[in-house]
């Protein structure tokens, strides 16, 4: 199963911030258990590649990719570490060459046709449109899908449990990223994964 494959699969892409083993372990598991096995661990911190490393071998049913991603040397750093799929909140021809020539698939962060066409001539055709909320959400993104009827969506920002199922009615939506499942103890991140994965399932 492709990484698409995958994230069409589980609907919901969990953006994570880690600091240390400790959070990675509260964090990861509680999804884990919330049976949403999928996170992109984002380069805001230090801990970036140790905790897409510590996820790969701790959790091998886990699919990690790697966010925030901004440069190459990141890219590099990320896919050493284990990420099978790289998350940039705008596009970078510098990561998006480092990861064609490593086979990793990438989506970049794009709200504009002119930069949605950059990432056609560079071979992309699955996006992340970020921030989704104050790009005009899924009204903006059908609207850019009557032009780009190749390009596939993974909106970004101002995503809940309140209007994710509208955004994934749209075919051309892969997933939904967001943080909302994310605060609070490990029980309640795995509850509230739990209650989301069952929302997207319609259970």
């Amino acid at each position: 199963m492709t990484v698409i494959d995958q994230l069409k699969k589980h609907k919901i892409l969990p953006v994570v911030v880690l600091s240390d083993e400790a959070e990675a372990e509260k964090v990861l598991g509680a999804l884990m258990r919330g049976g949403l096995p999928v996170a992109e661990i984002t380069y805001r911190t230090a801990y970036a590649a140790q905790a897409i490393r510590y996820a790969c071998n701790t959790y091998p049913d886990l699919l990690v990719g790697a966010g925030t991603v901004i440069t190459g040397v990141q890219c590099g750093s990320a896919i050493a570490a284990g990420a099978k799929f790289i998350v940039s909140p705008g596009l970078s021809e510098e990561v998006a060459a480092v990861c064609a020539e490593r086979h990793v698939p990438y989506f970049p962060g794009t709200v504009t046709p002119t930069e949605i066409m950059k990432a056609i001539s560079l071979g992309i055709t699955t996006v992340k449109y970020f921030p989704a909320s104050q790009y005009g959400g899924l009204k903006a993104i059908r609207a850019l899908s009557a032009a780009f009827s190749q390009v596939m969506f993974i909106p970004t920002g101002g995503i809940g449990e309140e209007n994710i199922n509208d955004y994934l009615a749209f075919e051309k939506i892969v997933a939904c990223g967001g943080t909302w499942l994310l605060k609070g103890s490990a029980n309640e991140i795995e509850e509230k994964t739990r209650r989301a994965v069952m929302l997207v399932n319609n259970k």
